[in-house]
């Protein structure tokens, strides 16, 4: 379902851990190698960072732990190398892990850190990668410059994904949330081991892109993460992210980035059905007993977490408005151009004509889209698939972000951003002509080395990038992303009118605070009911 999502990334291509660690050597006094509560872990050191590679912070989810919560990581003895990453969590071949994955054993994650100086104690910042939530791998991340240039330390982790990670058969304990329990297991491992990474245990930062977001937009809500982490990084995913219908491709309804239990269970049985193990009794029995390849070819959505359980009593943007959620400082944002990835492939797809857009407004908004097309007459865009991407962007991205960050702003300390660089390197191949600008996932080459390539071009985007970097440390180490040789960026606070939020862009100016709710026609869209 979240093609669109995995495209961009093309240019690169819960338990607690609580096991007693064996008595151990001491670490190299050169940091290369590290005790953790497992055993040691022999890194590598360059460049003026430390990788460790591939660290287990639970047990393989194979055979009977298939579909169920994250166990400990057994310890081991000796030093255990880690200086390549693991595997990526099964996945269909894709524009970030060409070949796929059918390595079940995937629960793994990645430190790059600063070398050591005594006693100092960094803030850790814990990232989830996005993926459309069947998607990607935490090694996909370079982080040095993040880590020299913030002086921060950066955890990059694999969690279980689609049928593997959202599978929700009724009955089946934690159905639907393993991929969000592998990211809670991570961030306590974070907890257990920051330490001896020189970092400081007691200051977590869960960041995250698209579907890691929405991910931690999710723990925010999550009963069971109180405690896990100290602050929240979300980039294009806020809980209350609703894409319309046709958004993603013309005929599919409009959905969130959670599923109901009801809905869930019922792509489960179907696949179950799908895949001879029709029987409830022994339906999870039979599908354990079935090979990755087999679950991969499930042509069933598991591109979601489930709410309605355990973990997330509530869907997320509902505990979102009930104030229900963990009292954290968050950063909050998204890109000015979201949808536009979305309007390139419609192009591509077959030269969108006027008329068909006007079809596609009203197939999506019925009586409304009169209105929408007042707004976003296709007139004012180099092509009416342009236009549509326009509509996507405020209607399924921006505004329901500012709304997000409006409603936490009222119970915490939040920071809103739109990263508007429309200059930023594109991400994936579009049709001539059509303008991508700041489109979806454009702000990681700013943060990241995606795939180990440094995409940057620019002075003037090598400039952003280094003001990125120091808004994002300075929040992961004092919850304010505020800096002395950084333009003032001020915390949205609750009542404001317009709502404003700090554009990350080039220009002369910025970054600087733009009204959201104009840039992005806000007041059309708030009384727009989603279809």
């Amino acid at each position: 379902m979240h093609t669109r999502i995995r495209l961009a990334l093309i240019a690169v291509a819960a338990g607690a851990m609580t096991a007693a660690a064996p008595a151990l050597p001491a670490p190299a006094s050169d940091g290369t190698v590290v005790s953790t509560d497992h055993g040691l872990v022999r890194g590598v050191t360059a460049d003026g960072v430390r990788r460790f590679q591939g660290i287990p912070f639970a047990a393989p989810p194979v055979g009977d732990l298939r579909w169920k919560a994250p166990r400990p990581a057994p310890p081991w003895r000796g030093v255990r190398d880690a200086s390549r990453p693991a595997s990526a969590c099964p996945q269909t071949p894709n524009a970030e892990v060409s070949d796929g994955s059918l390595a079940e054993d995937c629960l793994y994650l990645n430190v790059t850190a600063p070398v050591a100086r005594p006693g100092e104690r960094l803030p850790v910042v814990v990232w989830i990668h996005g993926g459309g939530f069947t998607t990607g791998t935490g090694s996909s991340y370079a982080a040095k410059r993040l880590v020299t240039k913030g002086r921060v330390v950066v955890v990059t982790v694999n969690y279980r994904l689609g049928v593997f990670g959202n599978f929700a058969y009724p009955g089946l304990p934690d159905a639907g949330t393993y991929g969000l329990l592998d990211q809670l297991a991570a961030l306590r491992w974070v907890r257990a081991n920051a330490a001896a990474f020189g970092a400081d245990p007691h200051n977590v930062t869960a960041a995250g892109q698209s579907a890691g977001a929405m991910s931690i937009c999710a723990l925010l809500t999550a009963p069971r993460a109180r405690g896990a982490f100290d602050k929240a990084v979300m980039e294009s995913g806020s809980c209350l992210l609703h894409w319309t219908k046709n958004t993603w491709y013309p005929g599919l309804d409009g959905f969130t980035p959670y599923f109901s239990t009801q809905d869930a269970n019922g792509f489960a049985t179907e696949a179950a059905t799908e895949l001879d193990c029709p029987d409830p009794a022994g339906a999870a029995a039979c599908l354990r007993g079935k090979s990755v390849e087999e679950l991969l070819s499930s042509p069933f959505p598991f591109s979601a977490p489930t709410y309605g359980n355990a973990l997330l009593p509530a869907h997320p943007a509902d505990a979102v408005r009930a104030g229900r959620f963990h009292r954290l400082p968050v950063l909050s944002g998204g890109t000015r151009d979201e949808g536009n990835g979305f309007g390139a492939a419609l192009e591509a797809s077959g030269h969108l004509t006027e008329p068909a857009y006007q079809s596609l407004l009203a197939d999506s908004f019925g009586a409304d889209a009169a209105r929408i097309a007042t707004r976003y007459p296709a007139g004012d865009y180099p092509m009416p698939a342009a236009a549509w991407g326009a509509v996507v962007t405020d209607r399924a991205w921006a505004c329901p972000t500012l709304q997000g960050n409006e409603l936490l702003a009222q119970r915490t300390r939040t920071y809103a951003f739109e990263f508007a660089d429309r200059t930023a390197p594109p991400l994936s191949p579009v049709p001539p002509a059509f303008p991508l600008g700041a489109a979806h996932a454009h702000e990681l080459a700013y943060l990241f080395d995606l795939g180990g390539y440094h995409l940057l071009q620019t002075p003037a985007q090598e400039r952003l990038a280094d003001q990125m970097i120091g808004y994002w440390s300075n929040f992961a180490r004092s919850g304010d992303p505020n800096g002395r040789t950084l333009p003032p960026w001020r915390a949205v606070r609750a009542g404001d009118h317009p709502t404003y939020a700090q554009s990350l862009e080039t220009a002369t100016g910025f970054p600087g605070p733009v009204d959201l709710s104009a840039r992005h026609h806000c007041d059309l869209w708030r009384t727009i009911p989603p279809s």
